[in-house]
């Protein structure tokens, strides 16, 4: 199995049967779609592919880690994803999909891109949340100086929340 930069399979040449590609994609992959989430990452990826007389099935499995920012401090965080996929590719000028793990591509096609569907399965492999892990004793890791300047202003305000809005007040008198 070779290694490529490019994410582009070129299928038009291939026999009916099993293929194999790699792809180690970095800072420039992510940098083409300008997210501000990811801004880095080394995730390589392994694709297997049965190519068939009007089918493409791609096995698609990929490891690394992301450079993305926490939630909480907003510092620089590195994220583990990985993940397993199965993409479709039919080859036929007159079908339609809505599924989105089936791509449809007309007779005249050659090859086709992967990046796209890389990213999005990237994309979809991070947790909900972004936070720096807390260490061996409960305590976070994230940035000392941004903690402290959180629980400054989460100290309760001398507003009372519990006390009616004026405002809300008089609409209530219209009733």
């Amino acid at each position: 199995m070779s290694v490529q930069a490019d994410t582009v399979i070129q299928f038009s040449g291939l026999k009916s049967g099993f293929y194999e590609f790699g792809f180690d994609l970095g800072k420039e992959f992510f940098e083409r779609f300008e997210n501000d989430d990811l801004r880095d990452g080394n995730v390589h990826f392994e694709v297997h592919l049965e190519r068939k007389e009007r089918l493409l099935l791609f096995n698609i499995s990929f490891d690394g880690f992301v450079m993305t920012q926490c939630d909480r401090c907003l510092g620089d965080l590195s994220v583990s994803v990985t993940g397993k996929h199965l993409l479709t590719v039919r080859i036929h000028d007159n079908e339609t999909s809505d599924n989105e793990d089936v791509v449809i591509l007309p007779e005249k096609a050659i090859s086709i891109d992967l990046a796209q569907f890389f990213y999005e399965y990237v994309v979809i492999a991070l947790p909900m949340q972004h936070v720096h892990p807390d260490d061996e004793h409960g305590i976070p890791t994230c940035d000392p100086s941004m903690l402290r300047f959180l629980s400054h202003h989460d100290e309760p305000s001398d507003h009372d929340e519990s006390a009616p809005d004026p405002r809300l007040a008089k609409l209530l008198d219209l009733k």
